[in-house]
C-alpha cells in the first residue's frame, strides 16, 4: 500500500489527526474520540497503521484478561515524502485533497456540535489571503512560518493549554493570463463600460 493510500483514507486520517500534539492514546481512548467509527473498523485501521510503522506501541497492560495497548505516532513516518508527492497523478492529488478538505469540514462540524460554540473565546479563525511573491520570497515566507510554528509543536499538555489544530494550504492562484491582480484583463482599445 502506498503512502497516499495509507494516509488519505477518511478513518485513518482521523486516527492520525487524533495523535497530533504528541499524544499517547489507548484504543479505548481513541474509540471515545472517534465515537462514530465502528470498533471493528477502528481496530483494523489502527493495526494497519501500526504495521506500517506510523503508530507504535509504547505501553501494554492487562485489562480484564485482554491486553490494552497505548500508542503514539511516529510523526516522520506519517509524512509524505517529496518523492511520494511527485509520483502522484493529478487525479490522486485531487482525491487526497478531497479527503483532507472533507476531514477539515467534518472536524469543524464536530466542533460546532460538541457544545455551544464560542468561536471568539476558542480562537477559531479561518480566512484566505493572497500575496505577490517571487519563488525566493515564497521560500522565505514558508521558512518564517516553520520557524514560528515548529518550536510550539514541542509544547506538552499542561494547565491552561488547549490542543489546537492547525491546517495549512498553500496554493498558487490559478493563472489568469493577465499577470494583473484579481485576474483583470488589460484594458483593450474600444472597450466601453
Amino acid at each position: 500500500m502506498t503512502s497516499v493510500d495509507l494516509l488519505f483514507h477518511p478513518v485513518r486520517l482521523r486516527i492520525v489527526k487524533a495523535f497530533l500534539g504528541d499524544r499517547a492514546l489507548t484504543t479505548t481512548q481513541l474509540a471515545r474520540e472517534l465515537g462514530d467509527v465502528p470498533a471493528g473498523s477502528l481496530y483494523r485501521h489502527v493495526a494497519l497503521l501500526e504495521r506500517a510503522g506510523i503508530l507504535q506501541v509504547v505501553a501494554e497492560r492487562r485489562v480484564r484478561g485482554a491486553v490494552e495497548r497505548t500508542y503514539t505516532m511516529r510523526v516522520m513516518a506519517a509524512r509524505m515524502t517529496p518523492r511520494d508527492i511527485q509520483s502522484m497523478s493529478p487525479e490522486e492529488h485531487a482525491h487526497a485533497f478531497m479527503i483532507f478538505a472533507a476531514g477539515l469540514l467534518a472536524d469543524f462540524d464536530r466542533y460546532l456540535a460538541a457544545a455551544p460554540p464560542d468561536l471568539v473565546r476558542d480562537g477559531v479563525q479561518y480566512s484566505g489571503a493572497a500575496m505577490w511573491l517571487t519563488d525566493a520570497e515564497y521560500r522565505d515566507f514558508v521558512a518564517d512560518v516553520v520557524n514560528i510554528t515548529v518550536p510550539r509543536y514541542a509544547n506538552a499538555p499542561g494547565p491552561g493549554r488547549k490542543r489546537r489544530m492547525v491546517y495549512s494550504v498553500f496554493l498558487p492562484a490559478p493563472e489568469s493570463g493577465s499577470g494583473r491582480p484579481g485576474g483583470l484583463a488589460p484594458d483593450r482599445k474600444g472597450d466601453s463600460e
